[in-house]
């Protein structure tokens, strides 16, 4: 896609005063780093202290109507039923063959209403899926920019949105509506960095003047702004799947150990069957972390192999950890193989055999809850 088709989040000209390195995501065009720091200070500043991220290219969607959860309860793997309204739930949109059109969160409003948050490229797929199976009295909205979403991360991240007057005190994957400068601001307890953190969705047009602030208490609080490639080493940290690499339209949840994102007495939704016919039988290949024991750093879509050097699976994501200090990666390693914990293994990278360890995630310790 040329960089005149991305679309731009509501802080496009924030991030460029940044000195951000802009690219491609998901086809919009979003902050990969900032000057002055860069992925490895923007991680730490997270796991430290705070980080704030703009990841206003995820989709909204709203499911509207009598029946609503139900009806999305009878669609998406999770169970919805196992949550109340003001409670947002891990969920996953699921193909026919088993496989993953997409995962994204939940937020359950009401037995008539239910807020999904899905991934950017994916968000039109979800709203059709979804609105080609539902009655005609529910109503399924792509709200892409209607509101933008900003993710405040790290153990300060409660004190920032306390500056801010916003609501704080929330159990983990619970969320309440707030407000800033007079506009409304969605705020729950969830993210993807494996740190106490929120998600924020304030309006579309509103989203500038809520980031100008956050960017002064998170500075003031030791943190600083973080962007995408902090995101991915934060997320591979803890074992969370990428959509689109380590679990996707040919990765099940079942081979992406997402299964407990699966509500699995449930009588219906989207890949059913197939997962339970997977599950029944067991997967071919499943995936698992690696840590590297040599200098190097793995990266997606290298062949890994055992000892005799025959191949027992491929990476799906990999990168520098720098909480660890050493190259990390997930993989899709083969039941066959008999591969597990402890196990070493070697990653091809470029023609070298890097030396791994069969870890399972996540690589360092969860503070989510």
């Amino acid at each position: 896609m040329a960089t005149d088709e991305l679309l731009t989040s509501p802080l496009d000209d924030r991030h460029r005063a940044l000195g951000a390195t802009m690219g491609a995501f998901g086809g919009w065009s979003m902050p990969l780093s900032y000057a002055g720091g860069g992925v490895v200070a923007e991680h730490t500043a997270v796991r430290t202290a705070v980080g704030l991220f703009d990841v206003s290219h995820l989709g909204k969607a709203s499911v509207v109507g009598p029946g609503a959860a139900d009806f999305v309860n009878s669609c998406l793997s999770n169970d919805l039923t196992r949550i109340g309204p003001g409670r947002a739930q891990y969920t996953l949109c699921c193909l026919p063959s088993g496989g993953v059109l997409d995962d994204l969160i939940a937020y359950l409003v009401s037995p008539d209403e239910v807020f999904l948050v899905p991934n950017a490229a994916n968000t039109a797929q979800v709203v059709q899926a979804l609105a080609a199976a539902a009655p005609p009295e529910i109503t399924v909205t792509d709200r892409h920019r209607d509101f933008g979403v900003l993710a405040v991360q790290g153990p300060r991240s409660a004190d920032v949105l306390a500056e801010l007057g916003l609501p704080h005190d929330l159990p983990y994957m619970a969320w309440a509506d707030g407000e800033f400068a007079g506009r409304p601001v969605r705020v729950c307890r969830t993210g993807y960095s494996g740190e106490h953190g929120y998600e924020l969705l304030p309006e579309w047009d509103a989203t500038p003047a809520l980031w100008d602030r956050l960017v002064l208490e998170v500075t003031a609080a030791g943190g600083r702004p973080a962007a995408l490639g902090a995101r991915d080493t934060l997320r591979t940290e803890m074992g969370y799947p990428l959509h689109g690499q380590d679990l996707g339209p040919d990765i099940s949840p079942v081979q992406a150990r997402s299964g407990w994102a699966v509500g699995w007495s449930k009588p219906a939704f989207f890949g059913r069957e197939a997962l339970l016919a997977e599950k029944q039988a067991g997967p071919a290949r499943q995936l698992w972390g690696l840590r590297a024991l040599d200098r190097g750093v793995p990266r997606a879509h290298q062949t890994v192999v055992a000892a005799d050097g025959s191949p027992v699976g491929e990476t799906t994501s990999g990168t520098f950890s720098p909480t660890l200090g050493v190259g990390i990666a997930l993989a899709l390693l083969d039941t066959a193989s008999g591969v597990g914990p402890g196990d070493e293994l070697a990653v091809d990278v470029r023609g070298r055999k890097l030396r791994v360890e069969v870890t399972k995630p996540p690589f360092v310790e969860s503070h989510v809850r």
